[in-house]
């Protein structure tokens, strides 16, 4: 009889592994992997990575290709544009409840992340970091599971894409500068100003993937 439980922790610790590895970008998008590889690489057996490849597969990281086998997933221009619309409105929506919802606590906390975001300056991968905290911890603030879910989810694909807007040094100060007109929105309570805040902030850096995207001679 299998040890369930065991399994069950194995599968998971390969799926935080392998994401971590895709949110790194050492898994890049359109690079081909095997079980046997990531086994080897992760020091595990086949069945946790076979799992685990199939709970990437049904959120829209991994495809298999005929022929090819497991690809790490490659948006393609309209399946960018439809992410960030997505994450407009989803994020905005946060934005919207946390005017109401969040505690003074939990602006605070988003005050903190954005004077360290600031403070990070250069560092790319300390900024990326602090960002994706700081859009963790709004979403937390709306205190909405489903809205939370909803939000987390999204955020799967959007690992995929590289590099990340936050290696723009001017992005990054557009965003601290972005994240403070959102927080000042918060703290007066104001939910319409929060919302466009948000909105604003996404659009921004949809704008700023899509330059980058056509630079690097993407095919739209």
């Amino acid at each position: 009889m299998t040890n369930r439980p065991q399994d069950s922790s194995q599968a998971q610790d390969a799926y935080e592994r392998l994401l971590e590895l895709v949110r790194s970008g050492d898994l890049v998008p359109g690079l081909r992997i095997t079980e046997t590889d990531l086994a080897a690489r992760l020091g595990i057996s086949r069945t946790p990575i076979r799992e685990a490849l199939r709970r990437l597969e049904l959120e829209g990281l991994v495809v298999h290709t005929p022929r090819l086998g497991a690809t790490i997933r490659v948006l393609d221009w309209s399946e960018i544009t439809e992410l960030y619309e997505m994450r407009a409105v989803l994020e905005g929506t946060a934005a919207r409840i946390a005017a109401r919802a969040a505690s003074d606590v939990d602006l605070s906390e988003l005050a903190a992340i954005n004077a360290d975001m600031e403070a990070a300056g250069q560092d790319g991968a300390r900024v990326y970091e602090l960002n994706r905290h700081f859009h963790s911890a709004l979403a937390n603030a709306a205190r909405n599971r489903f809205l939370l879910q909803s939000i987390e989810a999204l955020q799967k694909p959007l690992m995929i894409l590289r590099p990340n807007v936050m290696t723009d040094a001017a992005r990054a100060s557009e965003a601290v500068a972005e994240h403070a007109q959102l927080i000042a929105a918060l703290r007066a309570r104001d939910a319409d100003a929060a919302e466009a805040a948000m909105r604003q902030h996404i659009e921004s850096a949809h704008r700023l993937r899509l330059k980058q995207l056509r630079d690097a001679g993407f095919d739209s």
